[in-house]
């Protein structure tokens, strides 16, 4: 696992800039292949020289191994590896879905359901958050015709995104907008709903 940089231009000022993504290389075919794991934007802050240690930190998480020798994160890259790797986690089962659909069912049959027992109190949490009134939000919001309107009148993502995360912000978790703010970070699940990372993202 590591994270590629791509610079690319805008197609409609000629602006340069620079994209970031988590990728993992695959053999395909006797070929090695580029996989990416998690698309970063373009305004990813990690020093280049953090990278690796980042990327370390991730598998970590990923995989619940405990290092020998703790590795030397700063509270920025520790925050970033635990954001990552939750929405990896996230999104791992979505691929798995979406690949075993596409698939040709005799091809590739289902195999048989495995039962095994687990022990509840070695289950661990990683950023747990609230999702039902979100849920109900974004559902509220489409039957109004909102989000509708909003890519109609040429809302870009990210503005469409802050204008849905302030209204089901104030509908959930009433209170100032650093509280929405706040809510929106580090409580709730909206952005894995509709795809946003709201802790990259700078305050609306």
């Amino acid at each position: 696992m590591y994270i590629r940089q791509t610079r690319t231009n805008n197609k409609v000022t000629g602006e340069g800039y620079f994209t970031y993504r988590l990728v993992r290389g695959e053999r395909i075919a006797g070929k090695v292949r580029q996989i990416t794991l998690l698309n970063l934007g373009r305004n990813f802050a990690i020093k280049q020289e953090d990278w690796p240690i980042l990327c370390r930190r991730i598998e970590q998480l990923l995989h619940l191994q405990e290092a020998l020798l703790p590795l030397p994160c700063t509270g920025h890259i520790e925050s970033a590896a635990q954001r990552y790797a939750g929405q990896l986690i996230v999104r791992a089962p979505m691929s798995d879905a979406s690949a075993t659909e596409a698939s040709d069912p005799a091809e590739n049959p289902r195999p048989p359901a495995t039962f095994v027992e687990v022990d509840v109190d070695s289950l661990q949490t990683m950023q747990p958050r609230s999702v039902g009134v979100e849920h109900v939000g974004l559902h509220a919001l489409a039957e109004l015709g909102i989000i509708d309107q909003l890519r109609e009148l040429g809302v870009n993502g990210v503005l469409r995104a802050s204008i849905i995360g302030n209204l089901i912000g104030r509908m959930a978790h009433p209170g100032s907008e650093r509280a929405t703010w706040n809510w929106l970070q580090t409580h709730s699940a909206l952005g894995e709903l509709i795809d946003v990372d709201f802790l990259s993202m700078s305050h609306m």
